[in-house]
């Protein structure tokens, strides 16, 4: 599970997903790519339930990237206590993703096992993804609505 060693400070406020990303849309390493077509919370869990459905698949074979790190520590009361009191403890962590953001990138396989890998994982994240090859998004493609 993906957290954080250590971190300046313990809680945050929740915040806003607004926009495109503009860092982290393009596959860097891989020659494939799963790419987020909308924004979300992603948790520390959600990123490992993929990871394994996609090593799983390529048996193993090939490389995989996570392009994302839950930085965002979400908290929680417990339940059954009164109000106030102050915020409650860390309950778990998050990554923030928005539309165009690169989650996962894979190489080394053939394409059509890297696409199926990448639905298997697509279906452990909350948002809706889609698969992309590395000459896709160099052709100068814009995404505009």
């Amino acid at each position: 599970m993906l957290i954080p060693k250590r971190v300046k400070r313990r809680m945050q406020h929740r915040g806003q997903i607004r926009g495109r990303a503009h860092k982290g849309n393009k596959v860097a390493y891989g020659e494939y790519g799963l790419v987020a077509e909308e924004g979300g919370r992603i948790t520390s869990n959600q990123i490992e339930a993929a990871r394994v459905a996609m090593t799983r698949f390529i048996k193993r074979g090939g490389q995989v990237w996570i392009d994302i790190f839950p930085h965002k520590p979400i908290t929680k009361h417990p339940a059954e206590s009164r109000m106030g009191s102050g915020k409650g403890s860390v309950e778990y962590w998050v990554a923030i993703v928005k539309p165009d953001r690169v989650l996962f990138e894979m190489a080394g396989v053939p394409e059509d096992v890297a696409k199926e890998a990448m639905r298997l994982a697509g279906h452990k994240l909350p948002v809706k993804c889609k698969f992309v090859r590395k000459s896709d998004l160099e052709g100068g493609e814009t995404n505009e609505g």
